[in-house]
Order: C-alpha cells, then structure tokens, then sequence
C-alpha cells in the first residue's frame, strides 16, 4: 500500500487554482498519452481552462504548498481529469484522489485511452469496469468508457 508523503492534504479547488491545474496537466496529459499528436492536446488547452475546469469540482492533493494531483468531476459523475505530478508517481496520490471522490459520489464514469495501459489498470483496480469501446477520430485511438460501481451485465473489452 503507497502511503502519502507527510503534510499532503486534499482540499477543493476554486478558480484561483486553474493556473496551477492547467501547469499540471498540460505536461502530464502529453507525457501520459504519447500516442497522441502534442499539437492535439496543447490545442485543447484553451476548452479545458475555459470550459471544463470551471464547470467541474476539482480536488488537489497539495504537498509543501504546490499540487501535486488532481482530480476533477463533471456532472456530479464524470471524470474529466485526473493527473498527478511525474515525481509524486507510485506513491499514493492518484489512489488517495479516487478514493477521495469515491465517497462523494454514488456512481462515477470516465473515458480513457485504451492505449494508456497504466491508467487502465489503475481504473481497474479500483473497481472500474469497462461498458463502451470508441474510436476517436480526432485523435485516432481507441477510448474505453469506464464505469463505477461496475454495472453487472457490462461488455469486457480490456
């Protein structure tokens, strides 16, 4: 079990956080999805901080007064974000965020690169089972719709 590094707290984030969320996930978007063109995600920029961010409940995991992951939540049940810093990898700050929304919410859903195989497995692991198989055309991926608690008569695609 990865144990959180002292003095790491989870607060919600307001609109004065998007700046520090957009430095985050911007170069962990593009280091987490190499099978997809940089130019697509640097593109995207301006609908995530513009659009998503501010229409999503967002909690960050803040360590020596710097976050470093987040999570972010559309619609009372879709995850549209959830990014941890490169060095804070492998030690608890994805898990502590999923558990974090886990308990807020009763059903939750996420769409993920098929060929994120880390993110998949980590979906997977915390009860995430797949229902839908897409194809994005922008991007030219597979996506694989995820869902929370896992729906009894779901398709197993991965």
């Amino acid at each position: 079990m990865h144990v959180l590094p002292k003095a790491t707290v989870i607060r919600p984030c307001g609109p004065e956080d998007i700046d520090r969320l957009m430095a985050l996930w911007l170069p962990s978007t593009i280091a987490a999805h190499p099978f997809v063109a940089e130019k697509y995600w640097r593109e995207s920029a301006a609908l995530v901080r513009e659009n998503y961010l501010p229409r999503a409940q967002s909690w960050a995991c803040w360590h020596d007064d710097e976050i470093v992951g987040f999570i972010s939540v559309l619609d009372e049940q879709f995850i549209g974000a959830l990014f941890v810093e490169r060095a804070f990898h492998g030690r608890g700050v994805a898990q502590a965020l999923m558990t974090h929304v886990q308990q807020r919410y009763r059903r939750l859903s996420l769409e993920v690169y098929q060929q994120n195989l880390r993110a998949c497995a980590f979906y997977h692991r915390h009860g995430f089972q797949v229902t839908q198989r897409l194809f994005n055309d922008e991007t030219q991926a597979y996506t694989l719709i995820m869902n929370w608690p896992a729906v009894e008569n779901s398709t197993r695609y991965a």
